[in-house]
């Protein structure tokens, strides 16, 4: 699966359980949280103060 600034949080996870690691040690925390579950990466990203260009690179490896 390529991830995309689209992709929501939610299927992300389910898809890749071992990202996980990735989003949490750049600071997003509330994986755990429903709401975050809709969230897009771009939109997490904001959130957090993150560059999604450079998570997505870090993601797709």
């Amino acid at each position: 699966m390529q991830i995309e600034k689209t992709t929501k949080i939610g299927e992300l996870l389910d898809t890749n359980p071992e990202k996980a690691e990735l989003l949490l040690s750049v600071g997003m925390h509330c994986l755990g949280c429903p709401a975050s579950r809709e969230e897009t990466l771009e939109e997490a990203c904001m959130v957090h103060g993150i560059d999604v260009e450079d998570l997505l690179k870090e993601l797709n490896k």
